[in-house]
């Protein structure tokens, strides 16, 4: 089977998306290995992340050379695919070359959030449109859908109409890096905590510093512990990148007199670095109002370490049934969950025992790239 992919993220987004597809496209390759696997990006950002795709018997790599990329992605992509010979195109962050459905190549896009839909004042009016007329174009003209949750696969029929029968969840691809068992000492070891003077025990946020994803309200829970007790005045260290709402928030900081329990890593891009932290993380606080799937969680979970989250969106279904669950409006919750993940030692063993084989046998690689190539196979 010759399959292409749209491999943008793959060589130009070191976060999510770019995961994500580096991730998927290697557990494919791994399982699958007689398929012929084509990438077609618009440019190739170089990094360490992104070597090993260029081993010319494992990947065919396409880069652009028309004069405007982003035409060249949208409207004359086609033209190369068919050139190729590709059977099956797999879009893998929304988006598909407009009228691909009549070029006989059969299609699969990738929904990871409709974020846009959901909370629209976080995205300009400009990046909506867009957003809304690529989204739906592949939506529609696609052969099926790949949602990476329950959730997810919910907005689409909603916010589109789609029929849920075109629609498969697949759950998102997790780096094999987190699935490794490393040893405790080169966790301990890692450079991270020295260089940013983290201490034994914290708390930790994992995720970009903005409204939707409710960093305050653990500021609020902190003010809250803090005053009932100084046995928990335990660090929050934060990793994440923000603009304004991280400036909202470091004015709260100030105004509790936070400022000496919060640590900021917003440049980590070392996923060694982020195991290690995950690792020895007494929890992970992620209180958001909305993802599409909530990778931090299962990150976490997979390192072991209990989770405290939101009970909306699909955070549930990447936390499973021994996360803790709290309201994401209500910071006195939210405090008592943080009580109960310091106080209680045997609870905290089981979370972290079974959330482990939760995440273990939910999101390994063999099973997500099983589901997706019955999906490939079913089409063809």
């Amino acid at each position: 089977m010759k399959i292409g992919y749209d491999a943008k993220r793959l060589f130009c987004n070191f976060t999510g998306l770019g995961n994500y597809s580096r991730t998927l496209v290697k557990n494919l390759r791994s399982s699958f290995p007689l398929n012929s696997y084509h990438l077609y990006t618009p440019k190739v950002v170089p990094s360490d992340e992104t070597d090993g795709f260029f081993d010319e018997v494992k990947y065919k790599v396409h880069v652009s050379t028309a004069f405007i990329k982003s035409i060249w992605r949208s409207y004359s992509m086609v033209k190369q695919l068919k050139k190729d010979g590709i059977e099956l195109y797999h879009g893998l962050s929304h988006e598909l070359p407009f009228k691909i459905q009549k070029s006989g190549i059969k299609s699969v896009v990738t929904i990871h959030d409709l974020i846009f839909k959901v909370y629209p004042t976080t995205y300009s009016y400009f990046d909506r449109k867009i957003d809304d007329v690529k989204f739906r174009n592949a939506c529609v003209n696609s052969n099926k859908i790949i949602a990476i949750s329950e959730n997810t696969k919910r907005d689409v029929v909603k916010f589109y109409g789609i029929d849920s029968k075109k629609i498969e969840v697949i759950y998102q691809s997790i780096s094999p890096l987190f699935f490794d068992e490393t040893p405790d000492g080169e966790l301990e070891n890692n450079s991270v905590f020295k260089e940013y003077n983290i201490p034994t025990d914290y708390l930790l946020y994992v995720g970009s510093v903005q409204e939707r994803k409710n960093l305050k309200l653990i500021i609020e829970a902190y003010k809250h512990l803090v005053a009932s007790s100084p046995n928990y005045s335990i660090p929050l260290v934060v990793v994440g990148k923000g603009k304004k709402y991280k400036e909202e928030v470091i004015q709260l900081i100030k105004d509790y007199n936070l400022e000496k329990l919060v640590v900021w890593l917003d440049n980590l891009e070392d996923n060694q670095a982020l195991k290690a932290l995950y690792t020895k993380a007494k929890a992970l606080v992620y209180p958001s109002f909305y993802e599409g799937f909530g990778l931090p969680i299962v990150e976490a979970l997979l390192c072991k370490t209990p989770v405290i989250t939101a009970g909306v969106s699909s955070l549930p279904e990447a936390g499973g049934p021994n996360s803790i669950y709290i309201d994401p409006r209500n910071h006195e919750e939210l405090a008592g969950a943080i009580r109960q993940v310091l106080d209680d030692t045997e609870a905290v063993a089981q979370m972290k025992k079974l959330g482990f084989e939760y995440a273990n046998q939910m999101f390994s690689a063999e099973k997500t790239s099983k589901e997706l190539m019955k999906v490939y196979e079913s089409i063809l």
